[in-house]
């Protein structure tokens, strides 16, 4: 069959990666990709967010499976834009409608389904530029560190964690009045900071019945030992040391089962992916976030893992027939460094040259932010690369994506070198 893949970053590259190796995929289209994506698909350069020439372009490439890879498309509604159409309501999608890609469209939305289903989660209020002085009055009672996170999208890194009553007050003006991240933070949840270890688990959904994917963990911050801004994130491991039978068994109960109980008991029609952002507090899960899709850079982590034929689970997911799907997991470990330019998460250049992606190499180089210009393949983003390697054990895996990602260089790179370094000492602490 024919399958256009909506999105152009490393997640999508993975996405690519994987549905290639399945007998079901004829043609494979990404919209609009990346010079990485190329190599392995058709890129079409057509914008994420114009409905009307995707929908063209799928009538005419007779494209039977549109999967959605980032959060803009589904919160904006491209599944009701297609099933809102006759000529295209019978494609096949995943991803979630506007409703359902709430969940990580508004914070504040998302926040409430928690508490109306029961999921823990972290105690929080949700504050306008209107009500700013009860902000301020809230932040009084909060315990430091305090949590501040804009309630719509803002690329990762809408979340501010601030160390003092002080600082949080100066935060919530900026985000507030200030527009910090445009409309994203037009709202401003002020949240209880919980204190643990940060694990992502993936779950896919056909509405009805769900298999839970291998679970990962991000590292968000720009600088080693988890230090400087938020970023849309700088590496991946999978799997997670904690993530035992006892700790999944809880999320599967505890969060899993009440989120898909929840959106059917609220009529939210939901066929696609659930990222449970979750903090593991002393062996306890509670939820920080919800996103309508995978996780990036996760994904090339997680990818990796799964054995079955991705096409057949996605086909099983937009069908209502996942209750017939069960995942095959690979027990190798995944390490993904991510390859950034430099200034990024702030202002940063593109347009050079990258050097040493022909070396020959087990490990799996996934393109980002990258361009084709004439011969060269140059930066195109903040995130750039995800390289991951894959072996026996965390350090074997780790001392493999950082052997290739020390063979690959442009003006400015920049990358953490301890990605995977708190779960390797996690035993010990």
């Amino acid at each position: 069959m024919n399958i256009l893949l909506i999105g152009n970053g490393g997640r999508e590259h993975a996405l690519t990666w994987k549905l290639k190796k399945s007998p079901l995929c004829h043609k494979l289209f990404v919209a609009p990709g990346n010079a990485g994506t190329a190599l392995i698909a058709q890129n079409v350069s057509i914008a994420m967010d114009d409905f009307q020439k995707l929908g063209s372009f799928c009538k005419d490439n007779d494209i039977k499976l549109l999967i959605v890879g980032p959060e803009a498309p589904l919160v904006n509604g491209i599944r009701d834009y297609f099933q809102n159409d006759q000529s295209l309501k019978n494609i096949l999608i995943v991803g979630p409608g506007k409703t359902g890609a709430q969940l990580e469209g508004s914070k504040d939305f998302s926040k409430q389904f928690m508490l109306r289903n029961g999921i823990p989660t972290a105690k929080a209020s949700t504050f306008t530029a209107e009500n700013i002085e009860a902000a301020f009055e809230y932040i009084k009672t909060c315990k430091p560190p305090i949590v501040l996170k804009a309630d719509g999208l803002a690329a990762g890194k809408g979340v501010v964690i601030s160390a003092n009553q002080t600082e949080a007050k100066a935060v919530i003006e900026e985000m507030l009045l200030d527009k910090k991240f445009g409309a994203a933070s037009s709202k401003v949840l002020i949240e209880e900071f919980l204190d643990g270890i940060e694990l992502s688990v993936f779950v896919l959904t056909d509405g009805k019945d769900y298999v839970i994917l291998p679970e990962a963990k991000d590292y968000k911050r720009i600088g080693e030992g988890d230090t400087g801004p938020n970023t849309g994130g700088m590496g991946a491991v999978s799997p997670v040391v904690f993530a035992s039978g006892d700790f999944m068994k809880k999320v599967e109960d505890r969060v899993v089962k009440p989120t898909i109980e929840g959106l059917n008991r609220e009529a939210i029609d939901y066929k696609g992916f659930i990222f449970v952002g979750l903090m593991n507090v002393g062996g306890e899960p509670f939820v920080i976030e919800y996103n309508a899709r995978m996780g990036d850079p996760e994904t090339e982590a997680v990818m990796p893992r799964i054995k079955n034929d991705l096409v057949e689970l996605l086909l099983a997911t937009a069908k209502g027939e996942l209750k017939s799907q069960k995942i095959e997991i690979d027990s190798q470990y995944a390490v993904t460094v991510v390859l950034v330019s430099g200034g990024y998460p702030g202002d940063y250049s593109k347009g050079k040259a990258i050097h040493g992606l022909g070396n020959k190499s087990e490990t799996l180089v996934f393109h980002a932010g990258t361009k084709q210009v004439s011969e060269s393949v140059v930066t195109d983003g903040g995130r750039v690369l995800a390289i991951t390697g894959r072996g026996k054990s965390l350090e074997e895996a780790r001392i493999a994506a950082y052997e290739r990602a020390s063979q690959i260089q442009w003006d400015g790179m920049y990358f953490r070198k301890d990605i995977g370094i708190d779960l390797m000492n996690y035993k010990n602490t």
